[in-house]
């Protein structure tokens, strides 16, 4: 789901730059003097797992490609705030280093899958987390890289470069990923239990830091 430079619309890739600034910031203010050394060591292990999950792509019909995001996974994990630093720095790091999503385009990658999915896998996850619990969390999985990629298909079809076919885009986005989506809430579910069974600094600080 990484969007290249060169196709967003320069106001676009200026405007998502500065919300995604300020809400990366909020959340590192906001998670000063909150984190315990169960909780950075939970940090790494899920932001390593997850770097390493997105190296694997499937194509799509657009310059954009399809792969295991980890939003809905980090966001239950390590709660929404510690989430959205956690696949931030992935997609920064990527970008930088690996030329994997474009640099100026930081912004909108991180608007869509460190912002929006984390925090709309989040919001599904506590809706649905007191009814069936494996069931919240695979739906999260589902729910968030869908409206992630429902995000993507939007700000590429408001832009000059695919011509501004908002319907198109949005359908190949949003149709291509709900249907992926099925196995991101399947490996969702799977790194949650892997984590709480494994005996990693989960088994003790993930219910603490989902509710930072």
């Amino acid at each position: 789901m990484h969007t290249p430079d060169g196709f967003l619309h320069p106001w676009m890739v200026g405007a998502l730059l500065v919300v995604s600034s300020l809400v990366v910031g909020t959340c590192l203010h906001r998670l000063r003097g909150t984190l315990s050394t169960a909780r950075i060591q939970l940090f790494a292990i899920v932001t390593a797992g997850i770097f390493a999950a997105q190296l694997l792509n499937w194509p799509l019909p657009t310059p954009v490609s399809a792969h295991f995001v980890g939003g809905a996974l980090a966001a239950i994990v390590l709660g929404p705030r510690l989430g959205i630093v956690s696949v931030s720095i992935v997609l920064a790091i990527q970008a930088f280093v690996f030329g994997d999503g474009g640099v100026l385009a930081l912004g909108a990658n991180v608007f869509n899958m460190a912002i929006v999915e984390t925090l709309g896998g989040y919001a599904i996850y506590q809706l649905l987390a007191g009814y069936h619990r494996p069931t919240a969390i695979v739906a999260a999985g589902w729910g968030s890289i869908t409206l992630a990629a429902l995000a993507a298909g939007i700000e590429l079809g408001l832009s000059p470069a695919f011509g501004y076919e908002l319907v198109t885009t949005v359908v190949v986005m949003g149709g291509g990923h709900a249907l992926l989506g099925v196995g991101e809430g399947l490996l969702t579910l799977l790194g949650v239990w892997l984590l709480e069974t494994t005996g990693s600094p989960a088994s003790d600080a993930n219910r603490q830091g989902a509710q930072a």
